[in-house]
């Protein structure tokens, strides 16, 4: 009987309301499907049902796929609900049980005016599936109000066909935008990728890195160890290291101040022999010269002055070192023989950062050897040596060791005196 109703075609719409005698029959009894009027089967199936469940009841009524379109299976359905069979029993319990809720709800309508505001209620808020059924199989559904019913589903469908079309259009205009922003996703998540990736590699290079310092790190912190406890088994082993080594560091500066001097008596030894030929050679040069008479005419006539070098006129004079109480006399010495001095005490009270720019702005430097410190010893015997300037060293800080120095030939002169007031006693 299911297959004969799928081979009939659809009849026309016609709104009639369903005799009233079958109202009569049926008291406080809820209709059936197949009890309703034909138009009705129409609107219930077509909104209640969906198209996939509808096909899948069709298909167990039939024992087998309903090989049909969709409208063929809309028309066979409808076709099927004018009597009771297997297909009409089965979408009336889907129905049932799809909208139970909704039917205990308006079990509470006990008139049809009641009924009729529940399903206002219902048009109101949107949701008319489950109200449609519930209403057309209460008891108190009257002919009336079941048409009134099914042309307001005409409607509503009308209206909701065009609200598809309107919502279809939004909706392809919402996918083209989809599509549009989900390329732009693509392209972000790319770049997100790309710069994930980059500061992942980046990442890994400095943990290399990293790693490498630490090691390099553990090995210099490793030798430095080791070497500290070899220093303290050295230490352990020779407890007077640490003395031998202060002792060799001031012998080896003892051994350089001795070099120095050795260098600086050599110096005075060839000056000395000078000295002396010189002072040979004058004597014999006076022992046959005339008589004193002869050499100097008149007795009263004073005897010469000591001649001072021509070669330290006008230079300045450096003297780094020597006794603090004659430096008044050193001063009277230099300037006696025209020239500029200068003094520094050798870094014990003066600073010797200023030694470097007098020994730079010095013609002459004397050396004070016996009272200056090591530092200021080597600063000027670098110096000299760098600059090629002429350097005087003096043991003695005495005043007349620094005029013996000076003068070389104070001795010859001081002889040549002596000689001429014995030669012209008064």
């Amino acid at each position: 009987m299911c297959e004969t109703a799928f081979a009939t075609t659809t009849p026309a719409l016609t709104l009639e309301p369903p005799p009233p005698s079958l109202f009569s029959r049926l008291g406080s009894r809820r209709r059936r499907l197949w009890e309703l009027s034909r138009e009705s089967h129409c609107p219930v199936i077509g909104v209640c049902l969906p198209l996939p469940l509808l096909r899948k009841l069709v298909g167990k009524a039939l024992s087998q796929t309903a090989p049909l379109g969709d409208y063929d299976l809309h028309v066979g359905a409808v076709n099927a609900c004018t009597r009771r069979n297997r297909l009409s029993e089965l979408l009336q319990e889907e129905l049932d049980r799809r909208y139970a809720t909704v039917i205990r709800r308006y079990k509470a309508a006990k008139t049809s005016e009641a009924l009729e505001s529940l399903w206002q209620e219902a048009v109101d808020e949107g949701d008319v599936a489950g109200p449609f059924w519930a209403t057309l199989t209460h008891p108190r559904c009257t002919p009336v109000l079941e048409l009134a019913l099914c042309r307001e589903m005409h409607m509503l469908q009308h209206q909701a066909g065009a609200t598809t079309r309107v919502e279809r259009s939004r909706f392809e205009a919402l996918m083209q935008e989809n599509a549009t922003l989900l390329r732009e996703l693509g392209k972000v998540q790319e770049r997100c990728t790309r710069l994930v990736t980059e500061k992942t590699q980046e990442l890994e290079r400095l943990r290399q890195e990293l790693m490498q310092a630490r090691a390099a790190l553990l090995c210099r912190d490793t030798t430095i160890a080791c070497l500290r406890s070899d220093l303290a088994e050295v230490r352990e082993t020779l407890p007077e290291l640490e003395p031998r080594l202060q002792l060799k560091r001031k012998l080896n500066a003892e051994k350089a101040h001795t070099k120095a001097l050795e260098q600086q008596l050599a110096a005075l030894r060839q000056e000395l022999s000078r000295a002396q030929a010189e002072l040979a050679a004058s004597r014999q040069h006076r022992s046959k010269a005339p008589t004193c008479a002869e050499a100097c005419p008149s007795a009263g006539q004073p005897s010469p002055h000591v001649a001072a070098e021509p070669q330290l006129q006008d230079k300045t004079i450096l003297c780094v070192g020597g006794r603090s109480g004659n430096v008044t006399d050193y001063r009277s010495i230099i300037e006696r023989i025209g020239g500029r001095f200068v003094h520094h005490d050798g870094g014990l009270e003066d600073n010797l950062g200023q030694l470097d720019a007098n020994l730079a702005a010095a013609d002459l430097v004397i050396c004070q050897t016996g009272c200056i410190s090591h530092k200021a010893y080597w600063r000027v015997k670098d110096h000299c040596k760098r600059t090629g300037k002429r350097c005087v060293f003096v043991d003695n800080p005495s005043v007349s060791a620094l005029a013996r120095t000076l003068f070389p030939r104070l001795e010859e002169n001081e002889a040549a005196k002596n000689a001429t007031e014995d030669a012209n006693p008064h």
